[in-house]
């Protein structure tokens, strides 16, 4: 795909922030917290997510917290454009489960002079880089790493360690299968 060189003529310019950190951490809160405010601003605002992810919603970006915030489920990164269509803000939530293309559609938004902001998890429950993650994380102007504390000993946990014995990379789950672990503590359950 090419890249638009169009920016939009309200803002004149755009940009990709990442909310990235383990599960528990966050990450989904600031990103309604930052979408509510650009709403606040009357900025256009539209809101993506994968659409497997129904775990507390169909429709809906949910927190652990339960504040919302209403979505367009996509199949694939490569819908987002064809719904992001005079915003000026892009929200997308558990980025990490979209295909690699959605870093080439976070860069395109941008280029359109839309403000883009993604959240996911930067690394998967084995602890290593999830997705399309870590190519987000080198392409964007802002980036912000969020922690959980740590279920075992009460520091910063930056791990998903799944409790229960399932080898698949993509496994939907909340407390019952994923628990924040620090480095040490992650270190000792492997």
């Amino acid at each position: 795909m090419f890249l638009e060189n169009t920016t939009n003529p309200t803002t004149g310019k755009g940009w990709i922030e990442v909310v990235c950190g383990s599960m528990f951490s966050g990450k989904t809160e600031e990103l309604i917290r930052r979408l509510k405010r650009a709403k606040f601003a009357k900025q256009k605002v539209e809101i993506f997510k994968p659409e497997i992810d129904i775990r507390y919603d169909e429709e809906k970006v949910v927190s652990h917290d339960s504040n919302s915030i209403l979505s367009t489920p996509v199949p694939s990164a490569s819908h987002i454009l064809l719904y992001a269509n005079d915003v000026d803000v892009v929200g997308i939530d558990e980025a990490q489960f979209f295909d690699s293309e959605l870093v080439s559609v976070c860069t395109q938004l941008a280029n359109r002079g839309i403000r883009v902001i993604v959240a996911g998890l930067d690394m998967d429950f084995l602890g290593k880089p999830f997705g399309p993650i870590p190519s987000l994380l080198a392409t964007a102007e802002y980036i912000t790493k969020v922690h959980a504390i740590c279920v075992n000993c009460g520091n910063l946990a930056h791990y998903s360690h799944r409790t229960i014995a399932i080898e698949k990379l993509v496994v939907l789950g909340e407390k019952d299968s994923y628990e924040p672990l620090c480095r040490v503590c992650y270190e000792n359950k492997l």
